[in-house]
């Protein structure tokens, strides 16, 4: 054998018998500039029912590059940037038309959280300073603002997070200094329930579990993860009913060490035992934050963790990453799969601790096999770094925003500078020449009301060849994104149960609605048709 042969054959031998960690790096997507300046930057977003999106940052980064309407100010004496203040910081971004317009919230909302109520109105809660206690409700029409409720809260809410629950309620779980839950709209006692988990999970002068990842399971507890660990809690009676193993290694996976997490695609829901899986990804090896502050930015972590959470001995499982991540943000798309975008590939969260942008999205498959499930993407050009954001659209895009590392707006004479600009993602899917395979919904309707544990007729065109196996109908609820958290994010797989061809590429689609709330609370969701992993455009339904 001659000398180049022996050494490609020894190359090969050698990967042959080292762990699997293939990972495809098919460069694919495009990035679209939507808008380059909307006058705030993007730090909390949320897409609504009448395909528009509520953005914010924060009160006391002092002006805006947004003027409020009509000579209208903001006057706040206990604001500690600007106490009279004629700019913007909140935004209403209309998709379709691709314009915007200023909205008014009257108290800080830096870091705070929120979700979509059945109703499809925007709840959203807590805050800074005098935002801390407050309650906000944007409700979805061309000309609505923002409305706040003094003392909605009964404690201070600060880097929590929000999930909306089977009866309807949002619970609010932690937050700075508040080991403990509570519910919005509070009752009449207006208590709040301890959650010791959150002080163990705290560490001094770090704390490394602020916006905990908190996911509804299909038997109405929640799986709540912080720092590097997580316990399934019966929140209304208080209890803790199970605690899960830490990670392997321990590393921290919540602010300011962040990472992302998301409920992985909910699939076979008429069996008698329902799979939930939760995966988490990236994050900043423990003690990164206090190395950021003293200037020496740690390489993020490149694993992620999953983890089937309703087996009798859960454990989890690691997987490598492409590259490592810090600050990045996941979204479940159409098609089952989740997008990691945005983030860092150094430092932790905060104010100038983030270094080496991470500028190429990756795709994971979760039903691919372990080695195989990541897809690297095309790169976008500009920097997202911390306070970014990102949320699925109606038309399967991704909008991208915000990025602001700064304590004000700063946009000369610093690494990232402060980002005002909306670009969108589009995945692979989107490429024209798909066109042949995706489906166009024709029936029901959008914004149409479907009941729970119903048959559903879906009708739909799809020009090209049909592959009848590989056909599915799915249900995502538009999340509250900030902080690399999409909070009340999840997807519902309904099995394509009969499919009938109708004549001219025409189609129906017979499937069943879930069977309860706590599969799928009640309010707006996004339906698609997928055929072949390509979604068609989405249409809103109500579920109630």
């Amino acid at each position: 054998m001659s000398a180049p042969y022996a050494f490609l054959l020894s190359i090969i031998l050698l990967f042959a018998s080292q762990p699997c960690h293939l990972i495809l790096t098919s460069a694919d997507g495009r990035w679209q500039l939507l808008q380059k300046n909307i006058g705030i930057s993007a730090m909390h977003m949320q897409l609504l029912r009448n395909d528009r999106v509520v953005m914010f940052d924060r009160t006391d980064f002092g002006p805006s590059n947004l003027r409020l309407p009509k000579g209208k100010c903001r006057n706040d004496p206990t604001d500690t940037a600007l106490k009279v203040d004629c700019t913007a910081h909140s935004v209403e971004y209309d998709v379709l038309a691709n314009k915007f317009r200023a909205l008014t919230v009257q108290t800080n909302v830096w870091c705070s959280s929120g979700a979509v109520m059945p109703n499809g109105n925007l709840v959203q809660t807590g805050g800074f300073n005098d935002g801390d206690r407050r309650v906000r409700v944007f409700t979805p029409c061309g000309t609505c603002d923002w409305q706040e409720t003094p003392d909605g809260l009964a404690a201070t809410r600060w880097y929590a997070s929000n999930h909306i629950l089977p009866d309807g309620r949002q619970i609010v779980v932690g937050g700075r200094g508040q080991f403990n839950y509570e519910f919005v709209p509070k009752n009449e006692a207006a208590n709040t329930f301890k959650l010791h988990f959150l002080s163990k999970t705290n560490e001094k002068g770090v704390e490394n579990n602020l916006y905990p990842y908190v996911f509804l399971n299909v038997d109405g507890n929640l799986f709540i993860f912080a720092n590097n660990r997580a316990i399934l809690l019966d929140y209304v009676n208080n209890k803790v009913v199970k605690t899960y193993p830490k990670i392997p290694g321990g590393q921290p996976r919540s602010y300011p060490s962040t990472g992302s997490a998301v409920l992985l695609p909910l699939k076979n829901l008429a069996a008698q035992a329902i799979q939930a899986e939760v995966l988490v990804c990236g994050g900043a090896p423990k003690g990164s934050y206090i190395q950021a502050l003293r200037g020496n930015f740690v390489t993020a972590l490149d694993t992620c963790a999953r983890i089937s959470i309703n087996d009798p001995k859960p454990q989890w499982v690691l997987e490598t990453m492409p590259m490592a991540r810090v600050m990045g943000d996941m979204l479940l798309l159409p098609n089952g799969n989740v997008l990691l975008i945005n983030g860092a590939g150094s430092g932790a969260a905060g104010w100038e601790l983030g270094r080496n942008p991470v500028l190429n999205p990756v795709l994971y498959k979760p039903n691919n096999i372990i080695g195989s499930r990541f897809e690297t993407q095309n790169p976008t050009k500009i920097p997202r770094m911390y306070h970014s954001t990102a949320a699925l659209l109606r038309d399967g895009r991704v909008l991208v925003g915000g990025s602001n590392p700064h304590a004000f707006y700063n946009f000369t004479g610093v690494l990232f500078p402060t980002e005002l600009s909306l670009e969108a993602f589009s995945p692979g899917y989107l490429d024209a020449k798909f066109n042949n395979f995706r489906p166009t919904i024709v029936a029901p309707k959008s914004m149409s009301t479907i009941g729970y544990c119903k048959k559903l007729t879906v009708q739909v065109v799809i020009t090209g060849s049909l592959a009848i196996n590989f056909v599915s109908v799915t249900m995502v609820s538009p999340a509250f994104n900030t902080h690399s958290f999409s909070m009340n994010q999840r997807l519902l797989v309904l099995d394509n149960e009969e499919m009938t061809a109708l004549g001219k590429s025409r189609y129906s689609i017979e499937v069943t609605t879930p069977s309860s709330g706590n599969l799928a609370p009640a309010g707006y969701y996004l339906l698609f048709v997928v055929h072949r992993d390509v979604p068609s455009q989405g249409i809103w339904v109500k579920l109630q």
